[in-house]
């Protein structure tokens, strides 16, 4: 993977990023060391926290400025590795103190799904912007606060969804939304792995809200959604067999569902966590386009029925990074493909998939 800038990035803009919604403006200055940075603090320091701090260490327009963490030996290696001040390091009792914090622009919240809502109110009341990672929380109505939360404290709420600044992806848009293929009929978006972990919060409801369709069902919601540029109107779902009864006493190990949408587009999808599972297929009226490996970190390998499709790879969490902080940097409002309200349409979705599921699979409509 690459340093993916914003220059580079408009190089490679024959793939229609306008007709995706993503018009991009170029910077006057690219040159890094002459740039403000957005100083961001990663509240929850693992695994994904840590590719994000990678990330911004080739990042053009923030910077890993303080932590939130539990974990003292994190905190001690954090700080050494990013060169973190220790009024820049928090826990999560003395947390509210960031509200004095003028080294700190922004919070970005990567814990546990349960926690999404807590600390993202709190960041909001402490007057810092917000990022939270997907799933944007455990309820539809948590989703709603959280919104409300972040409006009236006049900061910006952005979800965590770093494909919607990955260039396949952003040309998956333009392929659907812009009918490139004619109208879109059928597609599956699945994604899966094998877990084996009976210490993985993912697996205990209480912190996860649920099992692959609240961690890796989300981006397969996300991708048809953005595809058709629709939202869906209709879920028939069914949970899969557990095969791992150790492992998944909580939550579902499988889950497969079938949204309709509004022009007549029908999506199957499955989340899993007992094999490994990683496409997009789009069928159209004149065409098909598809992507395997396809909604992971990539590298994506993607054809259409006119050829193959080949753009370049980028690290994921930089660019989304950089480009969210472009806006907040600018005093521009964030776009709506990104906000909060996008991560509550996506929960509305998942409550629609587990309610038909919990009732054996009957179709419900989605409103």
């Amino acid at each position: 993977m690459k340093k993916f800038t914003r220059r580079s990035f408009l190089e490679f803009g024959s793939f229609g990023i306008a007709g995706a919604g993503l018009a991009f403006t170029p910077k006057a200055n690219n040159n890094a060391s002459d740039t403000k940075k957005l100083n961001i603090a990663i509240c929850g320091l693992g695994r994904y926290g840590t590719y994000l701090a990678e990330g911004m260490e080739t990042a053009e327009y923030c910077r890993v400025a303080g932590i939130i963490t539990g974990t003292p030996s994190k905190a001690a290696t954090w700080k050494k590795k990013y060169n973190i001040p220790d009024k820049n390091i928090y826990n999560y009792q003395n947390f509210d103190s960031i509200a004095t914090n003028k080294d700190i622009d922004l919070v970005y919240v990567v814990l546990p799904n349960a926690m999404h809502k807590e600390y993202v109110i709190r960041a909001a009341k402490a007057g810092k912007h917000v990022i939270v990672e997907k799933p944007m929380a455990i309820t539809a109505a948590d989703c709603r606060e959280m919104i409300d939360a972040c409006k009236k404290a006049g900061v910006q709420l952005a979800m965590g969804y770093r494909l919607h600044y990955e260039p396949y992806h952003i040309e998956l848009r333009r392929l659907g939304q812009q009918k490139i293929f004619g109208n879109v009929k059928i597609m599956e978006a699945s994604l899966g792995y094998i877990s084996s972990n009976p210490d993985e919060w993912r697996v205990h409801k209480a912190l996860s809200g649920g099992g692959p369709l609240m961690n890796l069902g989300v981006y397969c919601v996300q991708v048809a959604r953005y595809v058709t540029g629709e939202e869906p109107v209709s879920v028939s779902a069914q949970f899969g067999p557990v095969t791992n009864k150790e492992i998944f006493k909580e939550v579902e190990e499988s889950i497969t569902w079938q949204l309709g949408f509004s022009g007549g587009a029908v999506c199957n999808s499955t989340s899993t966590y007992n094999c490994g599972i990683d496409r997009f297929y789009a069928g159209a009226e004149k065409g098909s386009f598809e992507l395997s490996p396809a909604i992971s970190y990539g590298p994506f390998i993607g054809k259409t029925s006119a050829g193959p499709l080949s753009f370049p790879t980028i690290n994921q969490q930089q660019v989304q990074c950089d480009e969210i902080s472009i806006k907040i940097l600018a005093g521009e409002p964030l776009p709506e493909h990104i906000k909060g309200e996008e991560g509550l349409k996506d929960m509305i979705v998942l409550e629609a998939i587990y309610k038909s599921a919990e009732s054996g699979g009957k179709k419900l409509s989605i409103n």
